[in-house]
């Protein structure tokens, strides 16, 4: 945050002496450790979001309510028909611009394409900020390709992403060698001196603000505040151990996109199940889907079918692949009986990604203790805010908040 005074804070030379950064709400050699003790229950949110949308005549059925005629795509997943629900007609408001908008998948935040907009907090980190304290990782954020995230700080910084399941399974359940902890302390240890300063250059400055300009520092050392307590609870995880005796899950298959974010749910699932994370965000790239039998073009040029039905068939046993691998996901959960405290989002930030539409999101919305086993089918002409859905779930959580980006309530038919 700047401050328009003629005596500033050096705030940035500070902060990147000390290798750290205000803006990102976890850091992540700084994430606190494996929970010592779990309240009962714990509540959790995992969302997958697609770079590529699925083909919503084939996912969304003809009819809505709890009596729908399952779509094509759903035909295989109807043993836990009862566990989701299928939601149409929705998009975020003030959002489009095409493959632009992942930004937004998880913030809702108003953009379009070629603008400056600055982003705003996802829903995950917001979670994460206020509940993600009792365990090792407050929030994991994946990304099955690279150099993208659908995470976003408060201030709208992007969250970086994991982009290798192994190196998320080894920060999962690997122990750190003893000159990484050490590493840990001492960054831990530099990043609180560092505060230390800023907080007596902060208060000499103050002195000489007017009264805007105080309140913004204010705003800024909260900031500053909320920080130290991260640092001074990382530290107190950096030596407790991490789960013992997880098995690795199996290596993906080449050049299969829906197998590689099999690996990531896999790993995912034993984050949960160890309960060393509660929130979870997992963006599907579009990576090489030549290796799944049937499939011989690449996932975006299938993705811009323009109604060629020889590239619909393609498609359709890619973004198969894709739903059945989340719904095994859902059915791990349900079978280590964590489903109905685990919210899971599967969608994307395009509804129709042969003309890079972002109205009509696919949306299929799991467990959390939710009634499920419908269709919500809102207008499709007129959508309905899909920030909704998010404002339902911070309030399912139990933060008191009536309102997530552009929301205008909690999201309605939802039980």
């Amino acid at each position: 945050m700047y401050i328009s005074t003629r005596k500033s804070l050096p705030r940035r030379t500070v902060l990147k002496q000390a290798g750290i950064s205000l803006g990102l709400p976890f850091l992540d050699a700084m994430t606190p450790a494996f929970a010592a003790s779990t309240p009962i229950k714990p509540k959790r949110f995992v969302g997958v979001s697609l770079s590529l949308g699925l083909h919503n005549p084939y996912l969304v059925p003809k009819d809505k309510g709890s009596t729908y005629t399952p779509s094509p795509y759903l035909k295989s997943i109807q043993d836990i028909r009862d566990k989701f629900t299928v939601i149409s007609g929705t998009s975020h408001p003030g959002v489009h611009g095409g493959h632009t908008t992942e930004a937004s998948i998880f913030s809702a935040c108003p953009m379009g394409r070629n603008t400056n907009t600055k982003n705003t907090i996802s829903v995950d980190q917001l979670m994460a900020k206020h509940l993600g304290d009792k365990t090792r990782f407050p929030s994991l954020v994946l990304n099955t390709g690279k150099n993208s995230s659908p995470s976003y700080s408060e201030n709208g910084t992007m969250i970086p992403a994991i982009s290798d399941p192994q190196k998320l399974f080894t920060a999962l359940f690997v122990e750190d060698s003893l000159k990484a902890k050490k590493q840990q302390i001492e960054i831990a240890r530099r990043g609180k001196s560092i505060i230390d300063i800023v907080r007596s250059e902060s208060k000499a400055l103050e002195r000489q603000l007017g009264p805007g300009d105080r309140e913004k520092l204010d705003e800024w050392f909260t900031s500053v505040r909320e920080l130290e307590l991260r640092l001074r609870a990382n530290a107190s995880w950096i030596n407790k151990p991490k789960p013992k005796g997880i098995k690795r899950p199996a290596a993906p298959s080449p050049n299969n996109a829906p197998d590689i974010g099999r690996v990531f749910l896999d790993t995912v699932f034993l984050a949960l199940q160890t309960d060393s994370t509660r929130f979870v965000t997992l963006h599907c790239s579009s990576n090489p889907v030549r290796g799944l039998k049937g499939v011989d073009e690449s996932y975006h040029s299938l993705s811009h079918h323009g109604r060629s039905s020889k590239k619909i068939d393609q498609l359709a046993i890619v973004e198969q692949a894709t739903i059945d691998s989340w719904a095994d996901f859902l059915r791990k959960l349900q079978g280590a009986k964590l489903l109905d405290e685990t919210m899971v989002l599967l969608t994307s930030n395009l509804g129709n990604a042969s003309s890079h539409n972002n109205r009509n999101m696919p949306v299929l919305f799991a467990g959390g203790g939710y009634k499920h086993g419908q269709h919500l089918a809102f207008n499709t002409s007129n959508n309905y805010p899909l920030p909704n859905l998010y404002l339902s779930a911070l309030q399912r959580l139990g933060m008191e908040t009536e309102q997530f980006a552009t929301s205008t309530s909690t999201m309605t038919g939802l039980i």
